[in-house]
């Protein structure tokens, strides 16, 4: 069974990654646990009991406040989430802390909201991005304006660099969604021969599996960006997958100055970052 953390600011941009988290476990067994990173400003000139005292009554409104946002969430979605596992941890930095109780407590996949369209930084967010660089935990990105749908599709961009192992992950991570599975690679013309044999020889292997190819043409007039763009747009998945290992690899492309133009597809299109 996987476990989620499913992270929350209390925004409502937040939501969006606990609709997306709770949507999964209607699909397939999940443990999820809903989670804040809270840290109290205590007044220096108090005593140690006052402030002990003042800190334990925050903890509580903040549990008490968690509990309600996250039922809220269950409530807006027709099911009951009065049971719901809800935790909090102090820390100052809430992306470190994200990535550390992720990595201490064994979860398989944290998932965390988008702030918005626009730019890279606008869309990821200062917490969001930093969760994805330095996470070694999968990282399930949610656009802020995401409405829950079946999983049913998964578009699996790949760089052919590392394709059978991780092919296996996104199978497996597959394996009881049995959504469809699009393997996407961009190339040059002068490539595609033997590029086209990798996938095919990759489909031969995985024949049991829902999955089908798609061979691209880059567009060298465009960014990177703008031609995964066209392939989103043109494919719909309900899930985008990719692979941060290497400075070649497909996700690191974006973050680099060169391809830091518009990814406004991603408001529609929830990112599970799988970390090389």
């Amino acid at each position: 069974m996987k476990k989620i953390l499913v992270t929350t600011d209390f925004s409502a941009n937040s939501k969006a990654g606990l609709k997306f988290a709770i949507q999964l476990s209607q699909q397939e067994k999940v443990q999820l646990t809903f989670f804040n990173s809270y840290y109290i400003l205590k007044p220096t000139s108090w005593e140690s009991k006052r402030v002990r005292a003042y800190e334990s009554g925050e903890v509580e409104k903040l549990q008490l406040q968690l509990e309600k946002f996250v039922e809220s969430v269950y409530k807006s979605m027709s099911l009951d989430g009065s049971r719901a596992h809800c935790v909090l941890s102090s820390a100052v930095a809430p992306d470190g802390n994200i990535v550390d109780y992720a990595a201490k407590n064994n979860f398989d996949f944290i998932c965390i909201s988008t702030r918005g369209a626009g730019t890279i930084r606008k869309i990821f967010g200062t917490n969001t991005s930093t969760v994805i660089k330095k996470s070694k935990v999968p990282v399930i990105s949610v656009p802020h304006n995401y409405k829950p749908e079946n999983i049913d599709t998964i578009l699996y961009a790949s760089d052919l660099d590392s394709l059978n192992p991780e092919l296996k992950t996104v199978i497996n991570f597959n394996k009881s969604l049995k959504a469809k599975i699009e393997l996407l690679h961009f190339d040059f013309p002068s490539e595609q021969h033997l590029k086209e044999k990798i996938m095919t020889d990759a489909k031969k292997k995985y024949a049991k599996q829902n999955l089908s190819l798609h061979l691209a043409n880059i567009n060298i007039a465009n960014s990177f960006v703008s031609n995964l763009e066209g392939a989103v747009k043109r494919s719909k998945p309900s899930i985008l997958i990719m692979f941060r290992h290497t400075q070649k690899s497909i996700f690191d492309k974006i973050f680099v100055p060169s391809y830091s133009a518009e990814f406004s597809f991603i408001s529609k299109v929830p990112l599970i970052v799988f970390a090389k």
